[in-house]
């Protein structure tokens, strides 16, 4: 989808017991997030490290010239969607300390395994959807990515022996780095309301916390960033709309696939229904 940044879907039915060499020697060190979609594998290291992939179970694990063996039982379907992060991609969303503690030198880890969660489970779908889809959408498949790799990484805690100490802040403030950051992220949306924006996403193009973007956004522009998307998007729909455009049409450009959901929300939003916009705008209702 991008420099470094790869998705995988693959699929075994072996008539008999497979096992699948995997050397990786050379390359760079690379962050791995499985999701199981069927059946059960497993990944046998020659280091002694054990990998398990189960249908609805997502395995979170970073590989680093590694060499083993992958192994797949005769007659099982194994369906498997795998987003890998190389290490120069990784560095640039989490920082150079906290990529260092989720990539080994040189060995295969586990960083963590466990049911899907919903969001998880629904960016697989998109991703599946869009990779077959044509022509391809690269925008909203590397938003679905980085909403999911996001996620993941919110789960995976660095160890205490990692965190920096906390440091007292002055309540109610914020660095200019911080606005920069935040308006980036309003700017962001402005420009891709017709995308599945995610918190998750957002976050992960900034480079900030979920509780940074919330609490920023209620400090600098007095509202959170579901109201402000909303908005933004209602706004962008009446323009359409009074432009001449169709009520599905105008919904589907500030990113809403079904036309009964718009209205429900601009209904709600501006206290009249969508096709009753006519030449009149937000002001003269």
């Amino acid at each position: 989808m991008d420099t470094g940044l790869v998705l995988v879907r693959s699929r075994y039915l072996p008539r008999c017991d497979l096992i699948e060499e995997s050397i990786q020697r050379d390359g760079p060190r690379t962050l791995v997030i499985t999701l199981g979609l069927e059946g059960e594998s497993g990944f046998y290291g020659h280091d002694g490290a054990r990998l398990g992939f189960r249908g609805g179970y997502t395995t979170v694990s970073s590989f680093a010239h590694s060499t083993g063996e992958r192994r797949y039982q005769a007659g099982t379907a194994v369906g498997q969607l795998r987003l890998l992060v190389e290490e120069a991609t990784l560095r640039r969303y989490v920082g150079e300390a906290r990529c260092r503690d989720l990539l080994p030198a040189a060995r295969v880890r586990e960083l963590g395994f466990g049911k899907t969660a919903p969001a998880s489970a629904a960016h697989a779908r998109a991703l599946l959807r869009l990779a077959s889809a044509a022509p391809a959408d690269p925008l909203a498949l590397q938003i679905n990515a980085l909403s999911l790799l996001a996620g993941q990484l919110r789960e995976l805690r660095p160890p205490a022996s990692t965190q920096p100490p906390a440091q007292p802040k002055a309540p109610g403030r914020l660095s200019q780095h911080d606005i920069q950051k935040l308006e980036q992220i309003r700017d962001l949306m402005q420009l891709q309301m017709a995308q599945p924006l995610t918190i998750d996403y957002l976050c992960a193009s900034a480079g900030l916390s979920t509780f940074k973007l919330k609490q920023g956004f209620r400090l600098l522009f007095n509202t959170s960033p579901h109201q402000m998307l909303l908005e933004m998007r209602m706004r962008r729909a009446w323009t359409l709309l009074e432009a001449g455009c169709q009520v599905a049409q105008a919904g589907w450009q500030v990113g809403y696939l079904h036309p009964s959901n718009f209205s429900t929300a601009f209904t709600r939003f501006f206290g009249r229904a969508p096709k009753s916009v006519s030449g009149k705008g937000p002001g003269k209702r």
